[in-house]
């Protein structure tokens, strides 16, 4: 069987000298054997074992919770339980971080948009995230609902120049101005307005909201509050309790 001095060991690991003695000295991993000389010898075995507390230690276990592992009567199911408890963990942590992410995120558009930091606690950030999500919300259902009326205008519009039939025609638009009229009218009250100047959110008139000029994300309007006229940020309307 192959022998292994202290450095050997640490440089097929790929660990240092101070780490070896280190684990030693915890306990983890004792040499097989002695040396003449009383210098430390490794074996193959002991490699294996090595490279697991290292593996281990890298999926974030503590050296005490390997050093139970190890000595346990039946280490695999010991691992196990332990392996699934640490996914957990990290699993809400990545869960926390991405919270953290979105949040990041929102706030750069925020300030991008406006050029202010409207965010004075945590609960601000959470009603921007939630602002976030009813607006793509509402973005992607007034792009669908659209693609639909578009489609049902061509469609009526070929059938009467290839069948001559104009009565698709006629019966269509009626339903594709009315469905216009009520995806407009769901959209204004799906959203809010920011004044860039003091960061209130209001609701414009239907008829400011329809007349005037805007963005895909902001519209020119008048602030209720401070009274700035200017290009407000769009986003979702709160449900008022």
């Amino acid at each position: 069987m192959s022998q292994y001095t202290t450095g050997e060991l640490a440089r097929l690991c790929g660990v240092s000298v101070r780490t070896v003695q280190f684990y030693d000295e915890k306990d983890l991993l004792k040499p097989s054997a002695l040396s003449e000389g009383g210098r430390r010898l490794y074996s193959d075995d002991d490699i294996s074992r090595l490279e697991l507390i290292c593996m281990l230690k890298s999926l974030g276990l503590t050296l005490r919770t390997i050093n139970e592992i190890l000595l346990g009567d039946h280490p695999e199911k010991v691992l196990l339980l332990i392996l699934d408890e640490q996914a957990k963990q990290i699993g809400d942590e990545i869960q926390d971080r991405q919270k953290q992410l979105n949040a990041i995120q929102v706030i750069k558009d925020n300030i991008r948009s406006t050029g202010r930091i409207p965010v004075n606690s945590i609960r601000d950030i959470e009603r921007m995230m939630d602002s976030k999500k009813k607006l793509k919300k509402a973005h992607v259902f007034m792009l669908a609902v659209g693609l639909l009326m578009d489609a049902l205008q061509i469609a009526a519009v070929i059938i009467w120049i290839v069948k001559g039939l104009w009565l698709p025609f006629a019966i269509g638009m009626p339903f594709v101005i009315l469905m216009g009229i009520l995806i407009t009218r769901m959209y204004y009250k799906s959203v809010e307005y920011v004044c860039v100047e003091c960061t209130t959110r209001f609701s414009p008139t239907l008829s400011k909201f329809l007349f005037s000029n805007h963005t895909p994300k902001t519209r020119k309007l008048t602030c209720p509050q401070c009274g700035h006229t200017g290009y407000c940020v769009e986003v979702g309307a709160e449900i008022k309790s």
